[in-house]
């Protein structure tokens, strides 16, 4: 009798279109290992990312505004949410593999800076050859996960949470096939976070005062709507009928709604991510990575991982480090190190509450 994971296994060829990835055709994992009974392989891979110690730090790490006194404004782990459930909505729109587009969704973050993307652009200059946040995410999975395990994922996932990101000018959709996922659900991955940030962005953003809707792009507000849920119904309607329009080929955009979409993150960075009141605390965060750069590869014994320093160097276990953190570890381990703490005498202490 076939197991469960052999019987979802063949629902799976029964019911996507040919064009989607299907868990028994997946190229494999790093290292071998033997099926479940219960679960294919896409779904395992979900499984172990939501799972795992990266996933969770994601709640305390800045998506745009550092340390919000407010409840509702996102965090870099409701940002990841949120790409997964609109690329769960185009995947399933579309008859792809869902676990799988999940499984990218809820990986493409992990191994982000904190302090967002100026945590980013810090550990950039100041690990030799760079930091991209995305081949980070990669080496959490690979490596960093399981005390030097990793989650062994499949090749499918991992290819999907490399190419997932695109930069500040980068294009989402359309590009040269080597810059793009293998899979369809990779590349709704890639549109997906666009399309959640730019969007979200915005409301956390009028939420703190930083903007007004009334300054959005107007052609912008004309062609994909006045409000972050018309816009959305509108990115992702787009997405799904032009893919279908060009039967699958490759996820695409028609091009008035990409252009408008790439309209209002240009107007972000210059409006909020790059906007002098957003990014003053920042700047102080940058100084806080900085000088914990240099501490830790001072003492690399009492901070950095020892099999990484001896394998790989001192400046990548202080990558591995800093990017791993937590906005709040990190303002703690700084104050911890460099803030000098207040005398007390013990001894005069102890007779002045015995008296």
């Amino acid at each position: 009798m076939p197991t469960i994971r052999e019987q979802l296994e063949q629902r799976e060829l029964m019911m996507l279109v040919p064009q989607a990835a299907r868990s028994a055709e997946t190229r494999g994992r790093l290292r071998p290992e033997a099926e479940d009974d219960l679960r294919p392989a896409f779904q395992r891979d979900r499984d172990r990312i939501i799972h795992c110690k990266a996933f969770r730090r994601l709640k305390h790490k800045t998506q745009v505004f550092f340390a919000p006194a407010g409840d509702h404004y996102r965090t870099r782990l409701t940002h990841t949410l949120e790409v997964s459930q609109i690329a769960r909505t185009i995947a399933k729109a579309l008859w792809l593999h869902e676990d799988l587009t999940e499984a990218i969704a809820l990986g493409h973050d992990l191994g982000h800076a904190p302090f967002g993307h100026h945590g980013e652009r810090v550990l950039n200059e100041l690990m030799p050859g760079g930091f991209n946040h995305y081949e980070q995410s990669l080496r959490v999975v690979d490596v960093l996960e399981r005390d030097g395990r990793g989650l062994n994922l499949t090749w499918e996932t991992r290819d999907g949470i490399a190419k997932h990101s695109k930069g500040k000018l980068g294009v989402p959709v359309g590009t040269d096939s080597s810059d793009r996922a293998a899979t369809l659900e990779g590349q709704i991955v890639r549109i997906s976070d666009l399309i959640a940030y730019v969007n979200h962005d915005i409301d956390d953003a009028t939420r703190a005062g930083v903007l007004q809707e009334s300054d959005l792009p107007k052609t912008s507000v004309r062609v994909l709507g006045e409000t972050s849920s018309r816009r959305i119904g509108r990115m992702v309607g787009d997405v799904i009928f032009e893919t279908r329009r060009l039967q699958l080929r490759e996820i695409r955009m028609t091009g008035e709604v990409l252009d408008e979409t790439l309209a209002l993150r240009q107007f972000l960075f210059r409006a909020v991510y790059e906007n002098e009141v957003s990014t003053a605390e920042f700047r102080k965060a940058g100084d806080i990575l900085g000088a914990l750069w240099t501490k830790v590869r001072e003492r690399p014994l009492d901070f950095l991982d020892h099999r990484t320093v001896q394998a790989e160097g001192p400046d990548v276990a202080a990558r591995d480090f800093l990017a791993g953190m937590t906005d709040r570890y990190a303002v703690g381990l700084f104050a911890r190190l460099f803030i000098p703490k207040p005398w007390v005498d013990m001894h005069r202490a102890l007779e002045e509450w015995t008296e």
